[in-house]
């Protein structure tokens, strides 16, 4: 469960990066009715190496009784080159229950390695990706318009110091109701690895809204049920916005 709850905080980053003042996105997570963490992600411009770079930072924690079982607060940070849209350095600090994990990750596009505070020197595929940034690269990469229901990507992606390939599905188009505005979606699935919690190994659909390209709602197939992540509210400088 402590995983899958950190594969909850990474997953539902799926959208592209909007504007220059920091923007704000803040999720509750609830297993059938009951609210069971919460998760919010800052997007903001920075410089990395002396060039212009995005800063992807997720922190994502349980509350109340699934916090007594699990204990879970999880912080996720990439950087990304702006031009590129790639990964150039990660950090991931996990503290779930009694286990602990800090990693920092610098990715050398030009050489296809990385150096890991946790494994060292590797090579890697090219234009490797994490967790984080791919869903970032597929938005950016791949127009809607250009798009059919069932088209996928496949990307070589990291996450937590191993490598596999990720596909990202595209199912269809969708309004849904949000606490923020009914919204024009697209709904994405990610190909993830199936296990003792998902039902199947494309169980999870993300909904992402059409004009603002920001994650509005993620629904997850599990064995024991359904695990929402609902969104609390949008932000960009501080200021609350509304869909449409």
């Amino acid at each position: 469960m402590k995983k899958f709850v950190s594969l909850l905080i990474v997953l539902f980053l799926s959208s592209q990066y909007l504007a220059a003042e920091e923007v704000s996105i803040k999720f509750y997570l609830k297993f059938g009715f009951v609210k069971g963490g919460e998760a919010e992600m800052t997007i903001s411009d920075t410089v990395f190496n002396d060039r212009p770079a995005i800063h992807y930072h997720v922190m994502g924690k349980t509350t109340g009784l699934a916090n007594k079982l699990y204990g879970v607060y999880d912080i996720y940070e990439t950087y990304v080159d702006a031009e590129s849209r790639l990964p150039v350095k990660t950090i991931r600090n996990v503290k779930e229950g009694s286990y602990r994990r800090y990693t920092e990750t610098l990715f050398y596009h030009d050489v296809d390695s990385i150096n890991s505070t946790r494994s060292g020197w590797r090579a890697v595929p090219n234009d490797l990706l994490d967790l984080i940034s791919v869903f970032f690269y597929f938005v950016h990469k791949n127009p809607f318009e250009n798009l059919q229901p069932g088209d996928a990507v496949v990307y070589p992606t990291i996450n937590a110091d191993k490598i596999s390939d990720v596909s990202i599905k595209y199912l269809r188009d969708e309004k849904i109701k949000t606490d923020v505005g009914e919204v024009e979606c697209h709904v994405l699935t990610p190909t993830v690895r199936k296990g003792k919690v998902l039902e199947k190994s494309d169980g999870v659909r993300f909904y992402l809204a059409k004009d603002e390209k920001i994650p509005v709602f993620i629904e997850f197939d599990m064995r024991v049920g359904s695990l929402k992540a609902v969104i609390k509210h949008y932000k960009i400088g501080g200021v609350e916005q509304t869909l449409r």
